[in-house]
C-alpha cells in the first residue's frame, strides 16, 4: 500500500502527496472507520493509501504524528512560525505569548516573525505617537533574550525575507498568527509564483478579513526545499488542551526558574519560596511575561469552573 502525506484538506476530500518524486496529488477520501474511531486525518498526516478505478483513492491508515495542533489543525510539523504585525493591526503582545504557549505545549520550535516594518520610522516607532506600543527594540530584546529566533520583515521592502526563507528550508513549518497581519502577503514573498488572496485591514474593526479559509501544505522551491502551511488567521485561542499545572512550562523562562520553587506544583502566584516571583521581582522575568502568565491563569480556572 502506497504512502503519501496530506497536503490539503477542503469538503471532505484529503489531497494526499505520494512519496515518489513529481507526483501529483491524488484527491482521496477517508475510510468510515476514522469517524467510528474518533480519528479526523489532518493536513501534515502520513498516511497509507489506494487508488479506486477512478483514479481518486482513499485514504487507508493514518501513521503516528510526532507532533499535532488542534488549532490550527495541523500534523507533523517542526517549526512554528508566528506572524504578527508591528502595526495595522497593533502589535498584540498577549496574543502572542498566548500562541507561544501553545506552540511551547506541542513541543515546536517557534520563529517569531514581526510583519510590516516599513510601517515604522527608522527608530522602529509608530509615527503616531498617541498610539501605546512598544518600540521595536524593546520587543526583539525581550524574546530573544528568551531564547526565541525573531525576525523583522516588510513584504514591500522585502526586508528579512531572504533570512526567513533560509529558516525554512528543509523544514516543515506552521505560519499562523492574528488575521489581517501580512501572514498570506509574507507566504507569497517566500514561494515564488504563489498567489494566496490578501485583504486589507478592516478600518471599522481594526483587524484583518480571514483571507485563508483552509489549511494547506505548500512545497517551497530550492534551497533545501521544505514544506509550509499557511492557515486561517484567527485572534483568540482557547486552553483547552493545557492543564492549569502545566501553564508555568509553558513560559521559557519560568519553566526554568521554577525548578528552584519551594513547593512542588507551584502556581507562582503568593507561594512563600517561589522562584519564580523572585525572578519577577528582581527582573529577570519580564512583567509584561509574568502578567500574561496571570491572566491565562485566571481564564483557566474560569474555563474550569463552568465546565
Amino acid at each position: 500500500m502506497p504512502e503519501g502525506v496530506i497536503v490539503k484538506a477542503l469538503s471532505g476530500y484529503y489531497y494526499v502527496l505520494p512519496a515518489q518524486a513529481e507526483a501529483e496529488p491524488i484527491q482521496c477520501r477517508a475510510r468510515g472507520i476514522f469517524k467510528k474511531k474518533g480519528i479526523t486525518p489532518l493536513v501534515g498526516d502520513r498516511v497509507m493509501y489506494e487508488v479506486t478505478e477512478n483514479g481518486e483513492g482513499t485514504v487507508d491508515v493514518v501513521l503516528p504524528r510526532t507532533t499535532e495542533l488542534i488549532r490550527p489543525p495541523v500534523a507533523n510539523v517542526d517549526q512554528a512560525v508566528l506572524a504578527f504585525s508591528l502595526a495595522e493591526p497593533a502589535l498584540n503582545l498577549q496574543l502572542l505569548d498566548k500562541f507561544l504557549v501553545h506552540t511551547e505545549k506541542a513541543g515546536l520550535e517557534t520563529l517569531i516573525c514581526l510583519t510590516k516594518r516599513d510601517l515604522l520610522t527608522e527608530d522602529g516607532l509608530l509615527d503616531d505617537r498617541s498610539q501605546e506600543q512598544p518600540a521595536l527594540d524593546e520587543v526583539k530584546r525581550l524574546y530573544e533574550g528568551i531564547g526565541y529566533t525573531v525576525l523583522v520583515t516588510s513584504t514591500r521592502t522585502k526586508e528579512g525575507i531572504a533570512e526567513a526563507r533560509s529558516r525554512l528550508a528543509d523544514r516543515t513549518s506552521v505560519f499562523s498568527g492574528q488575521s489581517g497581519v501580512g501572514k498570506s502577503s509574507l507566504v507569497n514573498a517566500l514561494v515564488p509564483g504563489l498567489s494566496l488572496e490578501t485583504n486589507e485591514i478592516s478600518s471599522k474593526l481594526g483587524r484583518g478579513k480571514h483571507t485563508t479559509r483552509h489549511v494547506e501544505l505548500i512545497a517551497l522551491e530550492g534551497n533545501g526545499g521544505g514544506l509550509v502551511a499557511d492557515t486561517p488567521g484567527f485572534s483568540q485561542l482557547d486552553f483547552l488542551q493545557i492543564e492549569v499545572d502545566e501553564l508555568s512550562s509553558c513560559f521559557v523562562e519560568m519553566k526554568r526558574a521554577s525548578s528552584g520553587c519551594k513547593f512542588r506544583g507551584c502556581l507562582h502566584q503568593h507561594e512563600p519560596g517561589c522562584r519564580v516571583l523572585a525572578a519577577v521581582e528582581n527582573g529577570e522575568i519580564a512583567s509584561s511575561r509574568y502578567k500574561h502568565y496571570l491572566v491565562f491563569l485566571q481564564e483557566m480556572k474560569e474555563r474550569k469552573r463552568r465546565y
